[in-house]
């Protein structure tokens, strides 16, 4: 008796997935500008969140999101063509953190300022960057990187002094002050009419400067070093070549780079 060799059946529910998550026809690209308008919805609400936590829609708004990036998180884990190794990338576990800081608003209050890494999260699983390269703006990479980077970091700034230093001011006004306080130490300016009071608040005032500058720097550079475009090499891997390269710099491999204004 002949054995069967034949393999088995791929689940439907992971083929519509990966072709919605990562396809390139009309109906997919439309699914993924979607996915992406949801995804800068939810991004607005964290940053919004010590604002609307003392109102009496805010559990509901909390829960309702934990629900939106739940789905989102199990669409791209079961869409993933190797589930084992989506489980072991950062960005699986930090959207993992953030869907228990939702889940659990009262006992990870404090940590919820730490949601805007959300907006990391996603610049680094390259879903954006695949859509906005099919309009022909892949070219901005880097620097997008570059700026989501240093708005990442100025929002979890702010929300950890909010969190930590202006609560007492609570409502706009203390997150404004605390918005305020982190943009004016992340660009050195140092005005000096609000300050954060104790040691701690000396070395969260050093740490903001140094983080701050460094981003800064690497903006600075995105914005006027030579521009790359990202297209790896099928022989070396080498990802960043000149625009109108013909042969790898690496490996001398012939390249068929596409036109990313066509």
């Amino acid at each position: 008796m002949q054995a069967d060799t034949s393999e088995p059946t791929e689940n439907p529910i992971r083929r519509q997935l990966r072709l919605l998550y990562h396809g390139h026809d009309a109906y997919a690209v439309r699914f993924q500008i979607g996915v992406v308008a949801i995804d800068f919805l939810i991004l607005a609400f964290f940053i919004a969140t010590p604002l609307l936590r003392e109102t009496p829609a805010f559990i509901w708004l909390d829960y309702s999101v934990a629900v939106l990036l739940a789905l989102d998180m199990a669409g791209r884990l079961f869409g993933s063509t190797d589930i084992p190794r989506h489980f072991l990338q950062l960005t699986f576990w930090l959207d993992l953190f953030i869907l228990l800081t939702l889940l659990f608003p009262e006992e990870l209050g404090n940590l919820g300022f730490l949601r805007i890494m959300r907006l990391w999260s996603l610049s680094k699983s390259g879903f954006f960057w695949r859509l906005m390269g099919e309009y022909g703006r892949g070219a901005w990479r880097e620097t997008g990187h570059s700026v989501v980077n240093l708005i990442t970091f100025l929002f979890v700034a702010t929300g950890f002094i909010y969190t930590f230093f202006f609560r007492n001011g609570a409502g706009f006004a203390g997150y404004v002050d605390a918005l305020y306080f982190t943009v004016a130490t992340v660009t050195t300016t140092g005005f000096g009419d609000i300050t954060l009071e104790g040691t701690g608040g000396k070395l969260v005032s050093i740490v903001t400067m140094f983080v701050g500058i460094t981003l800064f720097v690497r903006l600075a550079q995105a914005l006027f070093r030579p521009h790359k475009v990202f297209f790896q090499c099928p022989r070396c891997a080498l990802q960043r070549h000149d625009p109108d390269a013909v042969h790898c710099k690496a490996c001398g491999h012939v390249l068929k780079i596409p036109d990313e204004g066509g």
